[in-house]
């Protein structure tokens, strides 16, 4: 039986998360890779992770669905105990004035991006708080330094929700600060991954580097860097925490 300690991460199989496997990988984590529709692409990572001797399962569900996150809570119990959950999961839409925004584009974008990442933390907690029998653990939010900027013009509503995951990692962290489990955030900026062209502008990390104090866009592995130092017991006393991973934006 391993005894590298267990992570979930949550939108494992492309971008940052992604990222953060390999890197956890090579840390000496287990990990479970979810992922939602791309099965290819989690097969691929978890094999990287299995090459760098990690235990490594893929599990598909889809986060904004009560469905989606029992699957995933499902293999944590068949794999567990659970260390860490990282909460990365995460969409956006085609950019759009707010005025130009319908029903079903905000519950999508809040149902992953919010509701999603409150219900596989409150799993996560149940598993991992002391309070429950549990021998405590970490949970690190994926956030967006849109929730300060606000995205006029592109992303209001995923900006608004990136400002609700950072009221819940405040919030959650004192709640269960005394459980042996601790809760942070980071924030990245203009990250080069995939998500821009899903958002319908597959240039834009490149085009929008000149608005950037360090002029360029991030990597997914500067974000994964940060992740694991969360994640570590390095930061043994961090709490409540949100980091910027943006180049100064």
């Amino acid at each position: 039986m391993s005894q590298r300690p267990l992570v979930l991460v949550t939108g494992g199989s492309r971008g940052i998360g992604a990222a953060v496997c390999r890197k956890a990988a090579a840390q000496g984590y287990d990990l479970i890779v979810n992922y939602r529709s791309d099965q290819s692409a989690a097969e691929a990572v978890a094999a990287d992770c299995r090459a760098q001797g990690a235990r490594a399962e893929i599990v598909q569900g889809d986060t904004g669905t009560e469905e989606g996150v029992a699957a995933i809570f499902a293999a944590v119990d068949r794999l567990g105990p659970l260390h860490g959950l990282v909460n990365n999961a995460g969409v956006v839409d085609v950019t759009a004035r707010v005025d130009e925004f319908d029903r079903a584009r905000l519950d999508r974008i809040f149902a992953i991006n919010v509701i999603g990442k409150i219900r596989c933390a409150t799993e996560a907690v149940k598993r991992m708080s002391t309070k429950h029998g549990g021998q405590g653990g970490v949970i690190v939010n994926l956030s967006s330094i849109a929730a300060v900027l606000g995205a006029p013009g592109q992303y209001v509503d995923y900006a608004a929700a990136k400002g609700a995951v950072d009221t819940f990692t405040l919030g959650l962290a004192r709640e269960v600060a005394t459980e042996g489990v601790r809760v942070n955030a980071i924030r990245p900026g203009i990250i080069d991954t995939e998500i821009h062209a899903s958002g319908g502008l597959p240039n834009r990390a490149r085009d929008l580097a000149p608005i950037v104090p360090m002029q360029r866009p991030g990597t997914a592995d500067e974000v994964a860097d940060s992740v694991l130092y969360l994640l570590s017991p390095q930061a043994s006393y961090v709490t409540g925490a949100i980091l910027n991973v943006s180049g100064g934006r």
